[in-house]
C-alpha cells in the first residue's frame, strides 16, 4: 500500500444531472472505448474489467442519472460506495462477471465455481502469484452457490510496481479445480493497467 491517499471523485467534480444528459453520449462513448483495453477474457465464461477512476466516474454518474439522483446525501452515498473501487496505486481493482448465456447452465455452474473469486491470480513475470482479494464490501456467495458478479483487488508488492511499468509481461489465470485457465495480458491491456499503479 503506498502512503498517497486513495483518488477520490468528489461531488463537485460531478456533472449535474441536466449536464450529463447533455454529455452522455460522447461521455459513454469515450468510456466504453476505454474499457475495451481493460477487459479480460479468462476462459470463456469469466470476464475481469478493470476498473479506474474514469469507469467508476461513469458508473456514479450513470447511477445518479438512473436513480434522479441529486441532493447531497443520496450523492454522498454513491460515491462512498463506488470510490473504493478505484485503483490507489499499489493495485488493480475489477469487476469479475461469471457469464453462461443459458439460466440452467448458469445455476449448474455458479454452484460448482463456489469461492472462484478467491482463486484467481495475477502473476508478474518472475514474481509470485497474487491472489485476488475478493468482494471486501459484502460476501457474495453461500453454501449452495456463488455469486455472477465479484468485486475483486490484486494487491502489488513495490518490486511488481516497478516491474509492471518497466513492461514485464503480465498473466491472468484461475487455479479453482472447475475452471482451470490462464491468459497473457495483451500489451495494450497492460499499457492502461500500468497507469493504475504509481
Amino acid at each position: 500500500m503506498t502512503d498517497e491517499p486513495m483518488p477520490q471523485i468528489t461531488r463537485d467534480s460531478l456533472m449535474t444531472l441536466e449536464a450529463y444528459a447533455k454529455a452522455r453520449p460522447q461521455f459513454r462513448a469515450r468510456v466504453m472505448a476505454h474499457k475495451k483495453d481493460r477487459t479480460l477474457q479468462l476462459g470463456g465464461h469469466v470476464t475481469l474489467i478493470f476498473e479506474d477512476e474514469l469507469t467508476i466516474r461513469y458508473q456514479i454518474q450513470e447511477m445518479l442519472r438512473a436513480e434522479r439522483l441529486f441532493e447531497d446525501a443520496g450523492v454522498q452515498d454513491e460515491l462512498d460506495a463506488y470510490n473504493p473501487l478505484i485503483p490507489d496505486g499499489a493495485n488493480w481493482k475489477a469487476t469479475l462477471l461469471i457469464e453462461y448465456p443459458d439460466v440452467d447452465e448458469r445455476h449448474r455452474m455458479l454452484a460448482r465455481l463456489i469461492g472462484i473469486e478467491d482463486r484467481v491470480w495475477v502473476q508478474v513475470e518472475g514474481q509470485a502469484r497474487v491472489y485476488a482479494i475478493a468482494d471486501e464490501d459484502l460476501d457474495r456467495e453461500n453454501e449452495e452457490k456463488t455469486s455472477a458478479v465479484h468485486f475483486v483487488r490484486f494487491e502489488f508488492t513495490p518490486p511488481m510496481v516497478s516491474a509492471i511499468k518497466a513492461g514485464a509481461g503480465v498473466k491472468l489465470g484461475c487455479d479453482h479445480r472447475n475452471y482451470p485457465a490462464h491468459v497473457p495480458i495483451a500489451p495494450e491491456t497492460l499499457a492502461s493497467l500500468a497507469g493504475d499503479l504509481a
